[in-house]
């Protein structure tokens, strides 16, 4: 067990359903978030479902996972920008998840902000920086500990978040999740090795 509750391997399954993305172009920034599936147990979990090019691809893409839309029983948002939580409605049968609460239908379920385990091997994380209310979810898997975050864009950081609200808590977030993770799974950007962030 690591210092985040979370074991160093477990029981979970993680697939990344698109990768993200930001580009400029002259019609406008396109920016896609990262959408993860992270299976355990009896819970199918939507990590940020937010801007995609095209919500018929990330449902197919859903598919060819195994679940439907109405088998999503939980959906994660990392942080609340639009860019990562538009296409919550996909799955009406979710609860979500932030930095302080769960919501389903009408029910608002407060907590203390802080760690909260959805699973034995998925566990929410507070992880400030890019805004102060930011969490990562970490799902340690047979083959090591995922973390979804938005603490890094891509692979290529940027170490500087340019739209960072504090960059000193950034960094320790960074550290956090670097003592923990195998793997990184940002919130713009394709997979990387935690290790690619140690040179």
């Amino acid at each position: 067990m690591t210092d985040t509750g979370i074991p160093a391997t477990g029981t979970a399954r993680v697939h990344v359903l698109r990768e993200g993305y930001v580009r400029e172009t002259a019609a406008g920034d396109r920016v896609g978030s990262t959408v993860t599936l992270i299976l355990d147990a009896e819970r199918v979990i939507i990590v940020d479902p937010g801007m995609v090019a095209h919500r018929d691809v990330l449902l197919a893409e859903l598919a060819v996972a195994g679940p439907a839309p109405g088998d999503v029983t939980d959906i994660v948002f990392s942080h609340h920008h639009p860019d990562h939580t538009v296409n919550a409605a996909l799955f009406p049968a979710a609860a979500i998840h932030d930095f302080w609460a769960t919501y389903s239908g009408d029910l608002w379920v407060g907590r203390d902000e802080g760690e909260f385990a959805l699973t034995g091997s998925v566990r929410l994380i507070p992880t400030p920086g890019h805004t102060a209310q930011d969490i990562t979810t970490l799902a340690a898997t047979p083959d090591g500990v995922y973390a979804c975050t938005h603490a890094w864009w891509g692979p290529d950081g940027p170490d500087e978040d340019p739209l960072a609200a504090d960059q000193a808590a950034l960094c320790a977030s960074r550290e956090t999740i670097l003592a923990v993770a195998s793997i990184i799974v940002p919130g713009h950007g394709p997979a990387f090795p935690a290790g690619h962030m140690r040179r």
